[in-house]
C-alpha cells in the first residue's frame, strides 16, 4: 500500500465522485479508478459501491475514511513539523544558568521565546557555574549557556547580557538590617556563606577581591554548591552573603537585601559552541539581537 493510494482513496471518498476526485489530484479519471480497484483489493473489502448514477463509501469505507484521515494529517503534521525544524523554528533548546541567573533572566528567557519562538521547549538546567557550563557546551549537552566571564577553555563564543552590582544577604535579625547600605569593611568580623572553592566561582572571586581591597579575607564559614542553599543559610542566621543584584528577584523570608557602597560588579554573559551553526541557534541570536538582549560595547568573545 502506498501513501498515494490513502491520498486517492480519501479524495474518492469527500466528493463520491470519481471524475471530481481526479480533477481534485491533478490526473486521469481511469488510473484513479484502477488505483482504488487495487487498493481494495489488497485490503479485501469493496471501499466504494458504484452504479451508473453514484458513488457511494460502504460501512467498510466508512471505518476506513476516518482512520486513513488521521493518517494523512499525520503525515502532512510530521512534514511541517521537519520543516520548521530545518528552519529552526521547533526544537529543544538546552540552556544551563549560573544559581542567580535562574531568578532573573531565566523568567526573561522564556517569556521572550515564548512570544517569538513559540515551537521551542526549554530544557532549563539551573545552578551551573561557568566551568561546569562550558564543559556542557563542548561536550554538546548544552545549547547555550547564561555564565559569567571569564571563559577559560576554547571554542566557546560569549557576550554580555548584563552587568550586575554585587548585594548583601543579611538575616533579618541582623545588625546591618536596618542599615541603608554597608561597606565591605564593615563586615570584616562576619562569617560568610560562599560557594565551594573547588566550582570556580566568579561571584566568589570577586567577593575575596573585593574584601582585599577593603583591608581584610572573608572568613567562610559554610561552601555550598546552590544559591538557594546559600540564601537558606542567611535565613537561618548562620552567615551573610555577597551576591549578584538579580538575587533580588528571589524574595526569601528571612532574609534582606542591602547595597554595597562601591560595590564591585559581575558580568553575566550568554554563551555558545562557536561551530553551532544549527538553525535554532541562528534564530535565537537573531530574536536577541532584535529584542536588545546583549549590551552594547562588548562584542562577541571566544
Amino acid at each position: 500500500m502506498e501513501l498515494r493510494h490513502l491520498r486517492y482513496f480519501a479524495a474518492v471518498a469527500d466528493t463520491c465522485h470519481f471524475g471530481r476526485a481526479a480533477e481534485r489530484l491533478h490526473m486521469a479519471q481511469p488510473p484513479l479508478s484502477q488505483a482504488i480497484r487495487q487498493l481494495e483489493a489488497e485490503l479485501g473489502v469493496e471501499l466504494f459501491t458504484r452504479t451508473t448514477r453514484q458513488v457511494a463509501l460502504t460501512g467498510a469505507g466508512e471505518v476506513f475514511r476516518g482512520d486513513v484521515e488521521r493518517i494523512l494529517q499525520g503525515v502532512d503534521d510530521a512534514v511541517a513539523r521537519v520543516g520548521r525544524f530545518a528552519a529552526g523554528a521547533e526544537g529543544v533548546l538546552r540552556i544551563g544558568l549560573t544559581g542567580s541567573a535562574s531568578y532573573r533572566q531565566l523568567p526573561a528567557l522564556a517569556r521572550l521565546l515564548e512570544r517569538a519562538m513559540p515551537q521551542v521547549t526549554l530544557e532549563v538546567h539551573t545552578e551551573m557555574l561557568t566551568p561546569a557550563q562550558e564543559t556542557g557546551l563542548l561536550e554538546r549537552r548544552l545549547d547555550i549557556g547564561v555564565l559569567r566571564p571569564p571563559v577559560r577553555q576554547e571554542g566557546i563564543v560569549h557576550r554580555a547580557i548584563a552587568d550586575e552590582l554585587l548585594v548583601l544577604a543579611v538575616p533579618a535579625e541582623h545588625w546591618l538590617s536596618e542599615a541603608e547600605t554597608v561597606r565591605l569593611a564593615q563586615l570584616r568580623h562576619e562569617n560568610f556563606v560562599m560557594y565551594g572553592a573547588a566550582l570556580g566561582s566568579v561571584v566568589n572571586d570577586a567577593v575575596i577581591r573585593g574584601c582585599l581591597a577593603a583591608g581584610f579575607h572573608p572568613h567562610c564559614a559554610y561552601e555550598v554548591n546552590e544559591t538557594s542553599t546559600v540564601l537558606a543559610l542567611v535565613a537561618a542566621g548562620l552567615g551573610i552573603a555577597v551576591l549578584p543584584e538579580s538575587i533580588r528577584s528571589a524574595p526569601r523570608e528571612g532574609v534582606l537585601y542591602k547595597p554595597i557602597e562601591n560595590a564591585l560588579s559581575v558580568r553575566l554573559d550568554l554563551a555558545w559552541r562557536e561551530d553551532d551553526d544549527s538553525p535554532l541557534l541562528r534564530n535565537l541570536l537573531k530574536v536577541l539581537e532584535k529584542n536588545d538582549i546583549f549590551l552594547e560595547g562588548l562584542e562577541e568573545t571566544t
